[in-house]
């Protein structure tokens, strides 16, 4: 009989669809210090690259041919060039962080047994540690181009978003488009909140899942550099990660988006098995 199946036999009235609510686990990860310490690097962002504006004077090639030059031209321009920046590296960090820290931390901390003797069915376990974690993840990549949204319009005001091509988006028409290409931010870095749960759930250092998935993260990225690889890079989910500017086209592209966020899903629903699969059989000490 398995552990389960005793505690229900010895525990009448337990209901093992009542177990680690949703909002237990959300309230648990918000105080920890981890949670307020990117919270608070996130909203900081747009504040330095502001200073920086400020100090240096404001971003300058005549022809403008990039997010970063345009960055001060209105508030949704500084809101599209803060995801511009955060792309490839800093959002992937919270992503990688609130996935990949959740189970392994529990296992660092010896309290993962006991949650699993309470007894939370391990399936469920994992289904809440995830959803919660992806929460957090993906209100942390919203976080940075919402308050560089605020911080832009404050310093350089309301107007169209200019784009490097030298037309224009309506204020209007921008935002709907900027919501798009961060909702393809999170999907694009699903895969790699995927990987680091995976590697939580195999490893009792938080630090070994987290450092394991930026750093396979980076890796994709310098593999997409290689141009040598030709084709071969459309399998690489860093190949797609930038495909997010086709939503801030005059005419929008969902060519891009679509392939990134396909393969995205596709790799994370193997991960998810794996770490799904191996946690179920995984004998747990600690």
């Amino acid at each position: 009989m398995t552990a389960t199946a005793t505690a229900t036999a010895a525990a009448p009235g337990y209901r093992p669809g009542r177990t680690l609510p949703l909002r237990v686990e959300a309230v648990r990860q918000l105080r920890r210090r981890r949670t307020m310490v990117i919270g608070g690097v996130l909203a900081a962002m747009p504040l330095i690259v502001l200073a920086a504006f400020q100090i240096g004077g404001p971003p300058g090639r005549a022809d403008r041919t990039s997010f970063i030059e345009l960055a001060t031209a209105s508030g949704p321009n500084f809101a599209a060039t803060l995801l511009f920046m955060g792309t490839g590296f800093l959002l992937v960090i919270p992503m990688a962080l609130f996935c990949g820290d959740t189970v392994a931390s529990e296992a660092s901390w010896s309290s993962l047994r006991y949650l699993l003797a309470a007894p939370v069915p391990r399936a469920r376990l994992l289904a809440r540690k995830f959803t919660v974690g992806l929460a957090f993840s993906a209100a942390a990549v919203v976080l940075l181009p919402l308050v560089g949204l605020a911080v832009g319009t404050a310093a350089y005001g309301w107007g169209d978003l200019r784009l490097p091509t030298g037309v224009s988006l309506p204020a209007s028409v921008a935002l709907p488009r900027l919501a798009l290409a961060v909702a393809f931010v999170v999907l694009s870095e699903l895969v790699v909140g995927a990987l680091a749960f995976w590697l939580s759930t195999a490893t009792d250092a938080p630090l070994g899942a987290v450092g394991g998935a930026v750093f396979l993260s980076i890796v994709t990225g310098v593999l997409d550099a290689i141009t040598a690889l030709g084709g071969l890079r459309e399998w690489l989910p860093a190949h797609w990660q930038y495909a997010w500017a086709d939503a801030l086209q005059p005419q929008l592209e969902w060519g891009g988006m679509v392939q990134g966020v396909s393969l995205s899903v596709s790799y994370s629903v193997v991960l998810l098995a794996l770490a799904f699969r191996g946690f179920a059989r995984k004998d747990v000490v600690s």
